[in-house]
């Protein structure tokens, strides 16, 4: 009975450590403003969600980012210009909640039913393009862009192998479907920091996994420093 008690006591006391911890460190995957925050068809963000954004000075169409995204695709960019000759455009970053909902209703009414619909297009709050960390990229005068032949073409190659250089990661890629809920997307990418883009790519990982390994981490952290104070 005293071992019993003495668990209970230990998980209450990391329970309450965890609590005090701050929300970015203990669970960055409820963190909306940070790099970590997750998003797909069972986590949504809220239609009242808008994050500060910024134009990203590269060629292209809706370039808006947050400014830390905007600058790293700035540089990305560039660097596959410098690298291989090839220029990279934007096709779509930044997207409001309602702007989701237009083009999901839009492609509602084409294809005639929502679980068609879901194949092709995130529904309103499941588009990491809220975050304003995400972006659609193309090959500037290409005409497979946001189609799957873009990740066969030489800018689509780059991408996915430089692009946790600049703190992205290509986040639907083929074989991760079951896990990201996504079919393959060669051309999007998200923003989650060269920290976090260097581990994800070294691991060859869906974002859901490492934030679940991560998540582990933190919260062994956690007991085995709440372990060491009682100590």
């Amino acid at each position: 009975m005293a071992g019993v008690l003495e668990q209970l006591l230990s998980l209450a006391a990391a329970g309450t450590m965890l609590i005090s911890s701050s929300l970015t460190t203990a669970a960055p995957h409820n963190d909306v403003d940070g790099l970590l925050f997750l998003q797909n068809r069972q986590w949504r963000v809220s239609r009242y969600f808008e994050p500060e954004t910024l134009k990203a000075s590269v060629p292209g169409q809706l370039q808006d980012m947050r400014a830390d995204a905007a600058k790293a695709l700035e540089e990305m960019f560039a660097a596959c210009k410098a690298d291989i000759g090839v220029t990279l455009k934007a096709v779509s970053g930044y997207r409001s909640y309602q702007r989701q909902a237009t083009i999901y209703q839009n492609k509602l009414e084409r294809v005639g039913s929502k679980a068609k619909a879901d194949e092709y297009v995130a529904r309103p709050g499941a588009s990491e393009h809220q975050l304003g960390l995400a972006m659609d990229v193309g090959q500037k005068s290409d005409d497979v862009n946001l189609t799957s032949s873009f990740g066969k073409t030489k800018g689509g190659k780059w991408v996915k192998e430089h692009c946790w250089e600049y703190g992205f990661i290509l986040r639907y890629q083929e074989g991760w479907e079951d896990v990201t809920g996504y079919a393959y997307e060669p051309w999007h990418v998200r923003y989650v920091g060269k920290e976090n883009a260097k581990l994800i790519h070294e691991a060859d990982m869906p974002l859901e996994t490492y934030l679940l390994l991560l998540r582990e981490e933190r919260l062994m952290e956690i007991v085995l420093g709440q372990e060491e104070k009682a100590e």
